[in-house]
């Protein structure tokens, strides 16, 4: 499934320092934020795990917008995602 995966707030750092993504992620059912988390985390991720994922969900401080919308409006690790989506992540967590 062809997606848009997009990384701010300083998350793009642990992507390679590339804040877009154009992917196709393969999937023989119905694709969710749940089952693209690990496989984002495989597939993109450069660096330090651990500062993107958390168990099974993102870190807390990692908001997910699913088409510009909050994926907490559309069932969070459930949200299912369709051909053309943009996700995107944002780190609200600043050092200072």
């Amino acid at each position: 499934m062809k997606l848009k995966i997009e990384f701010s707030g300083g998350l793009e750092l642990l992507f390679g320092n590339q804040k877009e993504y154009a992917v196709d992620v393969p999937c023989s059912e119905q694709l969710t934020v749940g089952k693209l988390l690990p496989w984002t985390r495989d597939q993109l991720l450069k660096d330090r795990p651990e500062l993107f994922m958390k168990g099974d969900s993102v870190r807390p401080g990692i908001l997910v917008l699913i088409n510009d919308c909050d994926w907490e409006l559309s069932g969070t690790l459930d949200a299912e995602l369709q051909e053309g989506d943009k996700v995107l992540f944002i780190s609200t967590l600043h050092g200072g």
